[in-house]
């Protein structure tokens, strides 16, 4: 992957065991969001798109992101179908959050600008009226073009899912749109 680029795929808590209360709908959804993930983060990998994961500590404080993977793929815990397709490449970027926003509390956005990513984020993974939604507004008020696929975010209800769309389009000037209509060369080009 290049040490720059103008866009970003930005994972966010692709890697959870979904071991919580209210988790049904997303273990549901986790087989179908890992396919749509992964697919287009191979798009963005051919693209020279770098991925950043950015995930939850899971409280435990000790920056361990290997110690994160190896829980989550735990042969009893429901999130394994959504980690295994998703586990991330020796060129990924890996960032460990405290609370929703991948930004608070995180170097994110010096690893931002150390590779230049200015223009355009292309934002995936849970939940879409939760971390997603609060990463977004971040992305947002740095002035940063965001694309949130529908069909690479998911939330514990529909309507929340659909909700938090809706806010980010009207409100954050989101793309939307599902992630095979991204046309990562236009991205690349122009940002939009």
């Amino acid at each position: 992957m290049p040490d720059t680029c103008s866009a970003a795929l930005l994972l966010v808590d692709v890697l959870n065991d979904l071991d919580f209360p209210g988790a049904k709908p997303l273990i549901q959804a986790a087989p179908r969001l890992a396919r749509n993930i992964a697919a287009l983060k191979r798009r963005c990998r051919d693209a020279k798109i770098p991925a950043i994961y950015v995930n939850d500590n899971r409280n435990r404080w000790r920056s361990d992101f290997c110690a994160v993977v190896n829980h989550c793929l735990g042969a009893d815990l429901p999130g394994r179908s959504l980690v295994e397709p998703l586990i991330p490449a020796a060129d990924d970027y890996i960032v460990l959050k405290p609370k929703h926003s991948a930004f608070f509390a995180t170097p994110l956005e010096t690893l931002l600008l150390h590779l230049h990513i200015q223009r355009t984020i292309i934002l995936v993974g849970l939940t879409t009226d939760a971390c997603i939604l609060t990463t977004a507004c971040e992305i947002h008020i740095r002035d940063i073009n965001l694309y949130v696929p529908s069909d690479c975010v998911a939330a514990s209800s529909n309507k929340q899912h659909k909700t938090a769309l809706d806010l980010m389009k009207k409100s954050f000037r989101a793309h939307t749109a599902a992630s095979r209509q991204l046309n990562l060369k236009r991205i690349l080009s122009n940002g939009k």
